[in-house]
């Protein structure tokens, strides 16, 4: 066995550190991102309802549920005519 330490990258730093609570699963983040990504491209880019409080913490440590709701924002925002740069700054990746 190699005794040498590497240091982990930063990105893997902080996707073992970020906080998972309130937890959320892969599928009922599927059943609420629609309503999340409506809040998101609204007036006041936050999603109004407290059952989404657990989708940044969600969406920052998946990656396809980040994805989905990346493309479901890129699609809607396109439908409605809307400018997506400012919801993708606040819609939380992996």
């Amino acid at each position: 066995m190699n005794d040498a330490q590497r240091p982990l990258p930063t990105e893997v730093l902080r996707r073992l550190t970020t906080d998972p609570g309130p937890w959320l699963s892969c599928d009922d983040c599927f059943r609420l991102v629609d309503r999340y990504v409506e809040g998101l491209l609204g007036d006041g880019g936050e999603p109004p309802h407290a059952e989404l409080a657990a989708m940044p913490a969600h969406l920052a440590g998946c990656s396809a549920c980040s994805e989905e709701a990346t493309t479901l924002l890129l699609l809607a925002a396109e439908d409605a005519g809307i400018d997506p740069a400012t919801a993708l700054r606040r819609l939380p990746l992996a």
